[in-house]
């Protein structure tokens, strides 16, 4: 009955030295007093090591909240171009009127300006 479960504990065994490892070999490996320009700003806009409550901009919100939603409608076209050769009328026609709200509202908000950025 035990040996059904070795394959688990083996695996398990190796994940958790494995893991070890790797936590270790950070400690030596990282760089212990990193340059100013490690420490900089860099994509987000913010300094690395400010207080959590400081105030940013918003835009930070619209830009990240709009990139989930065209990502994840552009998402949607996955399936259904796997299955295009069995979509009928129906499917073709109900993703073109999908793809025309999504590019409606790409032009609203290139219009309303938030994708530019200063």
């Amino acid at each position: 009955m035990l040996t059904e479960y070795l394959p688990i504990l083996v695996f398990l065994g190796l994940a958790i030295v494995l893991g070890l490892i790797l936590i270790f070999a950070a400690l030596i490996v990282a760089v212990r007093n990193p340059d100013a320009e490690k420490v900089s700003a860099y994509e987000c806009g913010f300094n690395a090591f400010d207080d959590a409550r400081m105030k940013f901009d918003v835009r930070f919100y619209l830009v990240s909240i709009l990139f989930i939603i065209f990502d994840l409608e552009v998402a949607f076209l996955f399936p259904w171009a796997a299955s295009f050769q069995y979509q009928g009328e129906l499917g073709f026609w109900s993703m073109m009127v999908f793809l025309g709200v999504l590019t409606v509202g790409f032009i609203y908000e290139w219009k309303k300006g938030a994708l530019e950025w200063e």
